[in-house]
């Protein structure tokens, strides 16, 4: 394909004519055209290059290994998916069946049939912010999108986000994985009061639109035992978190403790470095209870040859590149820099150290102060104040040194022009 001749001007008219309003693009008072990306840089058009620190869909952007790999899929490679992935610890001990699929929203709301199919209930308990993905399905339990949508339904229930540092139960609570496990208890009898039968528990493993939160150790398991108890099962969305990110784990639900293992774990994203390819694991059981619908799983791209040889390029540059060592060794050392510890880093301004209060403009005026030190960076959390780290796994230590070295320069400027801004704390 010829590369794109069109200026900026151009190509955001174009756009506008044809592209709904609500496809929001970053950076919309000065968008940035990207036309090409080599590992963790971005390129536009006037060549000049940026430090992508947004991208958490490729673990090194544009690696050519996929590429390749999608030229030689064969009919079983499929079957070597499973196996690769089965082998990450600590799924061999019970998650044994992979469903592949074509998108992270696909693998979720595939997720939630598994669940109900498995227990025979409808409901679901989630993270209050919690997003899940852009199906119909999915925005239901999603209440970072449902409460701007149609509202919450009957069958949903929301449980208080783990969050030591804003959430009720905060670092100076002295188990606060158990008070927020008692939360969700308090939720799932609620519901149960009224007649309500749990299907699943649903969460990410790090809550990131919730604003890069890591839930206290623990906390999984606790809940596990709650919605066991209730009849339902643990749903880990490992969607933009797993495969190495947290780089002390593959998977960050690792993170809770060697012997917490969820029912359910669903993949996205990374597994397929920008390919579009996902995937579901689960227990014996609940495949076998799906199977015994007698109604096939049918998807028409899922699973392709050339879908599952990327995936395997995947995890080969992964193994072969080392790129989860290199996320624990740049990612604490960037840690140290700001403070904190992988390559799934939230900075939380705050106007006030005792009110905690979201410091939401100046989060915006850093990063768009960012954008003209060519580092892309995104807000997230509930008050748009947390600045999330979340670049590609190639991500350097001379990128942190840079990336923090532009941040102390800005906020050094800010001094005398926004005051109210005087924390900044790391959540990771």
């Amino acid at each position: 394909m010829a590369a794109d001749r069109r200026s900026k001007a151009d190509t955001l008219a174009l756009r506008q004519r044809l592209i709904s309003s609500s496809c929001r693009l970053f950076f919309p008072e000065d968008p940035v055209k990207i036309v090409r990306a080599q590992g963790q840089y971005m390129y536009d058009e006037q060549g000049a290059e940026y430090i992508d620190c947004i991208n958490n869909v490729a673990h090194g952007q544009y690696h050519t290994s996929g590429w390749q790999a999608s030229l030689k899929g064969n009919p079983g490679v499929h079957r070597k998916s499973g196996r690769r992935i089965s082998s990450r610890k600590p799924c061999p001990r019970n998650i044994l069946f992979f469903f592949f699929l074509d998108s992270s929203s696909e693998a979720n709301d595939l997720a939630l049939r598994l669940a109900r199919h498995y227990t025979g209930h409808q409901d679901v308990v989630v993270l209050d912010h919690a997003y899940h993905g852009h199906l119909s399905s999915l925005i239901d339990i999603s209440p970072y999108k449902f409460r701007n949508l149609d509202g919450q339904k009957e069958w949903v229930h929301v449980a208080p986000l783990p969050d030591t540092y804003r959430g009720p139960y905060r670092e100076d609570h002295p188990n606060p994985a158990v008070a927020y496990a008692n939360e969700v208890k308090r939720v799932v009898s609620s519901a149960q009061e009224k007649g309500r039968k749990i299907a699943a528990f649903f969460a990410e493993s790090l809550p990131s639109v919730g604003g890069q939160i890591i839930p206290p150790a623990g906390y999984f398991s606790q809940v596990a035992e709650h919605i066991h108890k209730a009849g339902g099962v643990f749903v880990a969305d490992e969607i933009q978190v797993g495969f190495g990110r947290v780089g002390k784990h593959f998977w960050a639900f690792q993170l809770q403790g060697k012997d917490f293992v969820p029912d359910i774990v669903t993949m996205g994203k990374s597994i397929g470095n920008g390919h579009p390819v996902a995937c579901v694991a689960t227990t014996q059981p609940v495949a076998r209870a799906f199977e015994a619908t007698g109604v096939e799983y049918f998807n028409t791209f899922g699973g392709s040859p050339v879908s599952c040889a990327v995936g395997l390029a995947v995890l080969n540059v992964l193994e072969k590149e080392q790129l989860q060592a290199h996320a624990t060794s740049v990612g604490s050392f960037l840690m140290e820099l700001l403070r904190g510890v992988g390559l799934f880093i939230g900075v939380d301004l705050i106007k006030d150290e005792a009110t905690r209060t979201p410091a939401t403009e100046e989060a915006a005026y850093l990063v768009s102060r960012l954008k003209e030190n060519y580092v892309l960076l995104s807000t997230d959390g509930p008050g748009r104040n947390i600045l999330k780290f979340k670049p590609p796994m190639c991500f350097s230590l001379d990128n942190a040194r840079q990336v923090v070295a532009k941040l102390d320069a800005i906020l050094t400027d800010m001094e005398e022009k926004v005051r109210s801004c005087q924390t900044l704390r790391l959540q990771l």
